[in-house]
C-alpha cells in the first residue's frame, strides 16, 4: 500500500512547466558529482558505481486541460496527460548510500559507502539541538548481516559529510595499507576505510562460465554486489553520545538497491543450446527477466494492482489483485541526443522497460515517488550500458540521461501510464 505525502503543484490550464530551471536532474546531477570516496580514483570502478539517494520529499506537476483541478495522484486517471507525471523537485534526506566493485592491487571485491550531511540543517543535529561533534554513531544491517556494535563515523572534511567506506577486504589491514594510496592509507587510519568482510560479503565469481545453467538467484545470495538480487541496508544514526538518534520514530531506516537491471552481465540464467529449436550450431542464452519454465514463479514480470491502479485492460476494482504478466502496449525507438536526458517522472500504473542499444552508456535512474512497503523512497542511479536493459515498475520514478556528446540509441517498451 502506498502513504503519499507530496505536493502537487496546480498549472492553469495551457500553462507549460518551464523545465529548464532548476530541473530536478541538475541536482541530481550535483549530488553525483559532490561523491566522494576514501581511496584514490584508480580504486574504484566508475562504471558499476550505484548510487542511493534517499528522498525526504518530491513536488509533482499537476495535471494539464480539463483535469487541472483533479490533484490527488490516485484519482488522475487521464491515461494520455503525461504533464501529471512529471516531477518539479525532489528534496534530498541526510543520508546518503553508495556501492561498487573496489580494488587493491590484484584483489577487487565489494564496497559499500553510507555518509550522514553534517551542519545544523540535518535531523540528528535538530534533535540534539546542537552542533554535532567530529564523528557519529551507526547502527548498520546490510542484507542479514548486522554489524554487532554501533560504527564510530568520521566526519570527512572534503566531503563536508559524515562518512564510513566498509571494503569486503579479507586479508590483513597491514596487507591491505600496503596496497593503498596516500589518500586510501589516511581514510584508513582514520576510520573511515574500514575492511569489514563479515558485513559487505563478497568473494563469489558471477563471470559467465561460473554461472552455466545455474538459477543466479540462487549464487551467493548474500554478495553485497549480486547481479540480480537486491540488497537491503538498514540503519540508524546517533550523536556520538549514542542518545540523540535520527531514526523513523525508534525504527531504523530502511534502504534498498532494487533497480532491475539486465543484461550480458547480470541475467537469471546462461547457457549453450545445441542445435536451437532443430537449427544447426550453436546458440547462447541468456534468461533476463522470465515468469516461464523454471522461472515460472518467480514474479519478475509480475506486479501487485492497487484500487486506483488501472488494470491490463483499463478497469479499476476495489481489491487488490496480481497481474503475473507483463502488458506492452507500445515499442519505441528513441534517439537521445548528446548531454540530453528524460526527465523524472512517475508511473502510477505500468511497467516499462528502456533498454541501450549501439555502443553508448547512459545513466538510468529509478526510484519511489510515494512510500513503498519495507523501504523507504530513495533515488538509485546505475550507469545502463549497451545491450542491458532496466525494468520499472508501477509506482517508480525514472529518467535516462545521455552524459556523453553522442546520441544514445534506446529501445522502450511497455504500457501507457
Amino acid at each position: 500500500m502506498f502513504i503519499l505525502h507530496d505536493e502537487v503543484i496546480p498549472l492553469r490550464a495551457g500553462q507549460k512547466p518551464d523545465y529548464r530551471r532548476d530541473n530536478p536532474l541538475t541536482r541530481l546531477f550535483g549530488m553525483i558529482e559532490q561523491a566522494s570516496f576514501a581511496a584514490g580514483r584508480e580504486h574504484y570502478v566508475f562504471e558499476d558505481l550505484q548510487y542511493l539517494f534517499p528522498v525526504s520529499g518530491m513536488t509533482l506537476y499537476g495535471p494539464a486541460g480539463n483535469d487541472s483541478a483533479i490533484l490527488d495522484p490516485l484519482i488522475q486517471d487521464n491515461k494520455t496527460d503525461f504533464q501529471k507525471q512529471n516531477l518539479q523537485s525532489i528534496y534530498a534526506a541526510d543520508t546518503q548510500l553508495i556501492r561498487g566493485w573496489v580494488c587493491a592491487g590484484d584483489w577487487s571485491g565489494p564496497f559499500l559507502r553510507v555518509t550522514y550531511r553534517a551542519g545544523l540543517d540535518s535531523v540528528l543535529a535538530h534533535k540534539a539541538r546542537s552542533v554535532l561533534s567530529d564523528s557519529l554513531l551507526l547502527y548498520l544491517k546490510v542484507g542479514a548481516n548486522a554489524h554487532g556494535d554501533l560504527l564510530r563515523v568520521p566526519y570527512d572534511e572534503r566531503s563536508g559529510r559524515y562518512a564510513l567506506e566498509l571494503w569486503g577486504w579479507t586479508g590483513s589491514v597491514d596487507d591491505l595499507r600496503g596496497r593503498l594510496d596516500a589518500k586510501g592509507r589516511d581514510a584508513l587510519a582514520q576510520g573511515e576505510l574500514v575492511a569489514d568482510p563479515a558485513l559487505i560479503r563478497g568473494g563469489a565469481d558471477f563471470t559467465r562460465e561460473a554461472l552455466d545453467r545455474q538459477d543466479v538467484r540462487t549464487v551467493a545470495p548474500d554478495h553485497a554486489l549480486h547481479p540480480i538480487l537486491p540488497l537491503h541496508v538498514e540503519m540508524a544514526w546517533a550523536d556520538a553520545s549514542g542518545k540523540v538518534w535520527d531514526s523513523l520514530d525508534g525504527s531504523n531506516h530502511q534502504y534498498e538497491f532494487n533497480m532491475k537491471l539486465r543484461g550480458w552481465e547480470s541475467f537469471l540464467s546462461v547457457g549453450t543450446s545445441v542445435n536451437p529449436h532443430g537449427g544447426m550450431g550453436f546458440l547462447e542464452y541468456r534468461n533476463l527477466l522470465s515468469n516461464y519454465g523454471s522461472f515460472g514463479n518467480s514474479g519478475e514480470l509480475g506486479r501487485t494492482v492497487e484500487p486506483w491502479n488501472f488494470d491490463a485492460f483499463g478497469n479499476k476494482a476495489a481489491t487488490v489483485r496480481q497481474e503475473p504478466f507483463m502488458a506492452v502496449d507500445y515499442m519505441d525507438l528513441h534517439v537521445l541526443h548528446g548531454h540530453a536526458a528524460i526527465g523524472l517522472h512517475r508511473h502510477r500504473d505500468n511497467q516499462e522497460a528502456f533498454m541501450v542499444l549501439g555502443d553508448r552508456a547512459g545513466l538510468m535512474v529509478i526510484g519511489d515517488w510515494a512510500q513503498m512497503p519495507g523501504r523507504e523512497r530513495c533515488i538509485e542511479v546505475r550507469t545502463l550500458k549497451p545491450g542491458h536493459l532496466a525494468l520499472l515498475k508501477g509506482g517508480n520514478l525514472h529518467g535516462l540521461i545521455n552524459p556523453s556528446d553522442q546520441d544514445l540509441f534506446l529501445f522502450m517498451f511497455g504500457g501507457y501510464d
